[in-house]
């Protein structure tokens, strides 16, 4: 709640928060869009792949030219994570490989991370938090984001002395959905190829919301940060509006959807046939609290609470998230306070390749999002007994035998290089597995 107060001891005593941008997508053109208006932080420095498109970001966010031209600009990510005037560093490529690449040469430089990049934090995040804390600075998940909100609200429940019942967001979700190609993706979002191409908006990186991937991967990040368990089927993606979140959501034993207590899930926000749920919670973030005792429970009711018939399970939400326009918080939390918004704490949850189709043997599977495989939500141990090949090392990768549709896709389905360095971190992260 001090933010503020700190932000403005540290202008006056160090200068402002010096920041450095790893890709100028969506998400990091939202928080370029906000550092004008931010007292106190400034970005130093952006790499992009393309130099050029993170200028022109910049210029439609409604940066002046003298703060452009003060900026320095550079194609290596890697380069920025060493730069002496860079204090904390954002990863928003949602590039797995090159995030680890990118989040450890910050680590190394004695950066804070703050890792927009959730691909590749649910890959080897427990790995890359490990290593942070050894060198002693902060690696965090980006608040704004849906798995930093959610973190908040768990932490804020368990801190309050509530039982965390099931944590998640919402989602637009049919199980056909799973199914979907970067080719047809448009019309699900009632858009035309051509008017999503005059957005400059990505077919892939849009699927990946619409065929469940996404919503594994950030499902995997809340279970790794906040010590909750991912269901042993996947997510069930319940069509659920806000009013009946504490009735569906709590365990089978009384009456909900969860085979048990501490679940994470995602809720749909249309029925199976494709109606539209009542207050549905498609743009935001939900928490479910249990009782602890029959006093708290009646002041639930006293409160206005909205609980299920038997008053001990109750809700709270927030009904939409802001993505990148409220990352500043992750970045002035690690600078000022040295703290996260949210951090993986242990591997208990992984997002794993399925396929979407009869696959041939030497295809190319083309990862999140794309035509040849989709993300499940996993257990990590179950993930890793059944050698899960992880979605994020689902891209550019030769399949080494045929997979039929809907099928797990395994390390040994594929030709994979053991010693790169993503998949060696992955196996970092997958010895402190719980």
């Amino acid at each position: 709640m001090n933010l503020q107060a700190l932000m403005r001891k540290r202008l006056e005593q160090n200068g402002p928060v010096r920041v450095g941008l790893i890709g100028a997508g969506k998400f990091g053109s939202m928080f370029l869009s906000q550092v004008p208006t931010t007292p106190g932080m400034e970005v130093t420095a952006i790499a992009d792949l393309s130099i050029a498109g993170a200028k022109a970001a910049c210029n439609e966010v409604g940066w002046d030219d003298t703060r452009i031209n003060e900026t320095n600009f550079l194609e290596d990510g890697a380069a920025l994570c060493g730069r002496d005037d860079v204090d904390v560093v954002i990863e928003a490529t949602g590039n797995p490989t090159a995030g680890i690449v990118h989040a450890l040469s910050a680590i190394e430089n004695g950066k804070h991370v703050i890792m927009v990049n959730v691909e590749a934090d649910v890959l080897a995040g427990a790995a890359l938090a490990k290593r942070a804390r050894s060198a002693g600075v902060v690696y965090s998940m980006a608040y704004g984001d849906q798995p930093a909100l959610v973190s908040e609200m768990v932490d804020w429940a368990r801190s309050a002395g509530f039982t965390v019942t099931a944590a998640g967001k919402g989602t637009k979700y049919l199980p056909a959905y799973h199914h979907v190609t970067p080719d047809d993706v448009w019309s699900h979002y009632g858009l035309t190829s051509e008017e999503a191409k005059v957005a400059r908006m990505n077919p892939q990186m849009f699927n990946s919301f619409l065929d469940g991937t996404k919503s594994a991967i950030e499902m995997a990040a809340i279970a790794n940060a906040c010590d909750l368990s991912v269901p042993e089927g996947g997510l069930a993606f319940p069509p659920c509006g806000v009013d009946d979140l504490a009735h569906i959501l709590r365990p089978r034993s009384v009456g909900g959807v969860l085979e048990k207590a501490g679940l994470v899930e995602v809720v749909s926000s249309l029925e199976r046939d494709g109606r539209s749920v009542f207050r549905d919670l498609r743009w935001g973030v939900y928490v479910i609290i249990e009782a602890p005792n029959d006093y708290a429970a009646a002041c639930f009711r006293q409160y206005g609470l909205s609980t299920d018939d038997s008053g001990r399970y109750a809700s709270m939400y927030k009904p939409f998230h802001l993505i990148g326009l409220e990352l500043g918080i992750s970045v002035l939390n690690a600078a000022l306070r040295g703290e996260s918004t949210g951090t993986t704490t242990a591997f208990r949850g992984d997002a794993i390749a399925i396929a979407k189709r009869d696959l041939k043997a030497n295809e190319m599977l083309d990862g999140e999002g794309g035509f040849t495989v989709w993300g499940r939500a996993c257990p990590a141990q179950k993930s890793m007994t059944m050698r899960a090949l992880p979605i994020g090392l689902a891209h550019g990768v030769a399949l080494s035998k045929p997979v039929l549709k809907g099928a797990v896709i395994t390390f040994d389905d594929v030709v994979l290089d053991e010693t790169s360095l993503a998949v060696r971190v992955r196996r970092e992260a997958e010895e402190l597995a719980l």
